[in-house]
């Protein structure tokens, strides 16, 4: 089984409807992996069952596997998959009551972390990672809601890194932010990747080509195509793909 992340034969369904239909991908380590395509068609499904997300919906299922590092997460404890698969949302989401230090070391609270120097230093270096140490170093005690749009979810990715994940799942991560958010968020995947294997679905095919160096496109719940961002914009294989990037349909 290869180092990282695996994914064979995926299927998932919400009830009766089929949403994803024998995904295969390996995703290439420490490197950034965008997933597009156009609305409804299994993006989101996809990354939120890399991590088991996708199974605590009512009525969500899934068949098939998903590796990381030689192992099945779905014979493993969910709790401890989504440590080692850290997973930042499409909207900023601190946690209202929490201060931003809080904030960023709830995932290692939750994990039984309590010396208070520890938890200081896993938040340093988590807002380090997240370049977001900067802007708060001076006000970690205030509510993680004070900061703006861009900074929140820049928490948000801090949080995830606090826990020392291998892969970051990032699920439209800029679809709520202004083009300086966007900006510096993109800057931060850029940063991150030489460290931990990234995935990113987004809507935006000029953000793909940005910060990505594989592409898969997504229709209808299954995988048309995957390869290097640069290959797949410039010379897709399949004309779904060609034809999708190109604007014909999305």
């Amino acid at each position: 089984m290869a180092e990282g992340l695996v994914v064979e034969k995926l299927h998932a369904w919400f009830g009766e409807a089929h949403v994803l239909n024998g995904i295969d991908l390996v995703v290439v380590p420490r490197a950034v992996t965008a997933i597009i395509g156009p609305s409804g068609c299994g993006k989101s499904t996809f990354v939120r069952c890399l991590n088991r997300m996708h199974e605590v919906v009512p009525g969500a299922r899934v068949s098939g596997a998903v590796w990381l590092d030689g192992a099945d997460v779905y014979a493993q404890d969910p709790v401890e998959v989504r440590r080692r698969v850290g997973m930042v949302f499409q909207r900023p989401t601190p946690f209202p009551t929490m201060s931003i230090l809080d904030n960023t070391v709830a995932g290692l609270r939750l994990a039984g972390v309590r010396r208070r120097e520890r938890l200081r230093e896993a938040a340093e270096r988590a807002l380090r990672q997240a370049a977001l140490w900067d802007e708060v170093k001076d006000r970690l005690g205030r509510p993680g809601t004070s900061l703006s749009g861009g900074q929140q979810q820049r928490l948000c990715i801090a949080r995830a890194l606090a826990v020392d994940p291998a892969v970051l799942l990032l699920d439209e991560p800029c679809s709520a932010l202004d083009p300086i958010g966007t900006a510096k968020i993109e800057e931060l995947v850029h940063e991150l990747k030489s460290a931990l294997t990234i995935v990113i679905v987004t809507h935006n095919m000029q953000q793909a080509a940005r910060v990505s160096d594989w592409t898969g496109f997504f229709l209808l719940g299954h995988l048309i195509e995957f390869d290097a961002t640069r290959q797949l914009f410039r010379t897709p294989r399949d004309p779904r793909t060609e034809a999708y990037i190109t604007g014909r349909f999305g």
